[in-house]
């Protein structure tokens, strides 16, 4: 009997997987090289916008964000 795992899994994973199963489709392996390519521009990107914007930008945009986040309750 298999053990239980801990992670919580995304349930789009699962259903894609059950999916996958049922049509007998394979999966998609992706290249570890763009992954690691496209993850290394992402962690560079929300730093490199930050540099960008002036301080009066980011507090409006933090603003907004506060807004959208807690202003409807």
């Amino acid at each position: 009997m298999p053990k239980r795992s801990s992670k919580k899994k995304d349930i789009n994973v699962i259903a894609a997987n059950i999916v996958g199963q049922a049509t007998n489709e394979a999966q998609i392996i992706k290249n570890p090289a763009a992954v690691a390519l496209g993850r290394l521009g992402g962690l560079k990107g929300g730093k490199a916008r930050a540099n960008k914007l002036t301080p009066e930008q980011r507090k409006e945009m933090a603003r907004k964000a506060a807004k959208a986040r807690w202003g409807s309750k």
